[in-house]
């Protein structure tokens, strides 16, 4: 299985049905046994936080939010890359990373052509300006050329182009003040280059925060809910170690630190270390008033906030609420004082699927009495926020499977005695110290995360870290939780996330511009998420000493 999902020779959900056939078969596990394990709470937790993104997407309610960002924090190159990165990633926290950075790139080179145009005709003005002060120079070459040439510099110095837009130095206007076609070629030249590098740098940015801001949230991509089936089926005495509140309380911190020093690299390959001209402070300029008039218009081209775009953010927040609140760890949450007091009846799972269930019930239209239709007949109902025809239509079916094939291998890993094996032969790795084992295994996953699916990669990781941790007497998390975050740091390779491959779809992307970023940010990703397992990851999960739920790998 771990050859075939790493060659893809047929499909991943494919492969993931394999140990339907061949458990049964090899007398491992009985077939009833296999495919119970296909449909966990873990797989409800995904199916209730994706109906809620498509319910988000479906009324570009994430939209509303990217464009009310950017248009707070202006169009300034690095005050753009900000918005984008952070918007960006806050949108993939909830929605998926691919809908996420779909979205975002339009817009991001929307408004880098409306910047790039509006230097242009600031340019060409310029030059039709400087043209016509050369003719008047012709017709009175008598004059002195220095009076003029200090004319055309107070004119200069009065009008309301931008000096960073239009490069027409003073230096260029005294030397006889004209504007050849071998100058306006090579300004030509330089402003492409500019915006080129500027668009390679805006589309990178969009993909790897897509990929950074989902490792914030449980939900926010495939490996965050396969590490906590993992934990919870490996560990099943666990007593909920992982949940919504406590994964956002360790990762949400990582994320901002990983984002911020990626926006630092990335400003440094792109946009150079002025911050004093990348981030244009001093008076705005023609072109950035015209960008962000495009932002604006976009945006006013939403129109009014609908009941249905308003009911799915008051169900949205309802459900972040809920979920930080059911279990926060400081306090007895609301699932305890209710429900839980003997077992954990009411999971993060249970209120996924409730408050996505309420997207059926709700009607998109608000709902009035005696309403009548065109014909003068009773008008028909209003369509839910969600119908099943568009959920099926969205939902990534295959990764359910996949899920639950990663399941059901652990499982047979653990019946087969697979996992004791594993764990006993990586015994010697007890003499090396915690901190190293944590970062040679992320950097051997990040790099293993680029040639193969992250959700692929974290299935066959995790089983085996489980066991090597309860080997050698580590906490299970302190090598699985900065491992899995490790399988989101795909930034190498356009085919290694699609949003890579989005991003290189659109931003004019070389494979070696792609690598040169991505190969630095690896080591940055790794090198946070090492800090953040040793420092509040410690205070948070008791990470110094060996929990006794882990003495034992059981079977349930």
């Amino acid at each position: 299985m771990a050859l075939y999902w790493c060659t893809e020779c047929i499909p991943l959900a494919a492969t993931a049905l394999l140990p339907v056939i061949l458990f049964p078969m090899m007398k491992i596990m009985e077939s009833d046994e296999v495919c119970i394990q296909y449909l966990k709470d873990s797989n409800m937790l995904f199916i209730g936080g994706l109906l809620v993104a498509i319910a988000v997407e479906h009324w570009n309610l994430h939209k509303r939010i990217a464009l009310q960002v950017l248009l707070f924090v202006g169009v300034k190159p690095s005050l753009l890359m900000i918005g984008f990165m952070g918007t960006t990633a806050f949108l993939s926290m909830w929605i998926s990373n691919t809908a996420s950075t779909a979205m975002m790139l339009p817009i991001a080179n929307a408004v880098l052509q409306q910047l790039s145009d509006s230097e242009a005709n600031a340019e060409g003005r310029a030059h039709d300006l400087q043209g016509a002060r050369h003719g008047m120079e012709n017709q009175g070459f008598e004059m002195n050329d220095t009076n003029e040439c200090k004319e055309v510099k107070q004119k200069d110095s009065s009008s309301n182009m931008d000096r960073d837009n239009v490069e027409v130095t003073d230096n260029d206007v005294s030397k006889g003040c004209a504007w050849s076609p071998e100058m306006a070629e090579q300004r030509r030249n330089k402003r492409e280059q500019k915006y080129m590098k500027l668009t390679k740098g805006m589309s990178l940015c969009v993909c790897y925060a897509a990929s950074i801001g989902g490792t914030a949230t449980l939900t926010g991509t495939t490996p965050n809910v396969i590490l906590k089936g993992q934990i919870d089926k490996l560990f099943p005495e666990n007593g909920g170690v992982i949940n919504f509140a406590n994964w956002f309380g360790f990762a949400f911190p990582n994320m901002i630190l990983m984002l911020a020093l990626a926006w630092l690299w990335l400003q440094f390959m792109f946009l150079g270390l002025n911050f004093k001209k990348s981030f244009g402070w001093g008076a705005e300029s023609a072109g950035d008033k015209e960008a962000y008039q495009v932002i604006k218009e976009e945006y006013k081209r939403l129109g009014k906030m609908s009941f249905a775009e308003a009911s799915v953010l008051v169900i949205f927040t309802l459900l972040v609420l809920l979920w930080f609140t059911r279990e926060p760890g400081f306090i007895p949450g609301w699932a305890t004082v209710l429900f839980n007091q003997k077992k954990a009846y009411v999971t993060d799972g249970t209120v996924a699927i409730l408050m996505s269930a309420l997207f059926f019930c709700i009607p998109s239209k608000f709902p009035k009495c005696g309403r009548t239709s065109e014909d003068g007949g009773p008008a028909e109902a209003a369509p839910p926020l969600l119908t099943w025809e568009i959920v099926h239509e969205k939902m990534p079916w295959n990764i359910l499977l996949l899920l639950g094939g990663g399941f059901a291998l652990a499982h047979g890993s653990e019946v087969s005695g697979l996992s004791t094996w594993l764990g006993e032969t990586l015994i010697p790795l007890q003499s090396i110290p915690p901190f190293a084992i944590s970062i040679l295994l992320c950097l051997m996953v990040a790099m293993f995360t680029e040639c193969s699916s992250n959700t692929a990669t974290t299935t066959l990781f995790l089983p085996i870290l489980g066991a090597m941790a309860t080997a050698i007497k580590l906490h299970p998390l302190y090598v699985m939780f900065p491992c899995t975050i490790a399988a989101s740091l795909a930034f190498m390779l356009p085919v290694a996330t699609p949003p890579n491959a989005i991003a290189f779809s659109y931003g004019n992307l070389k494979v070696m511009d792609m690598a040169k970023a991505g190969f630095i940010l690896n080591f940055i990703g790794v090198l946070t998420i090492n800090i953040g397992i040793n420092t509040w990851g410690v205070a948070m999960f008791d990470l110094n000493s060996f929990p006794s739920w882990a003495n034992v790998t059981k079977n349930p």
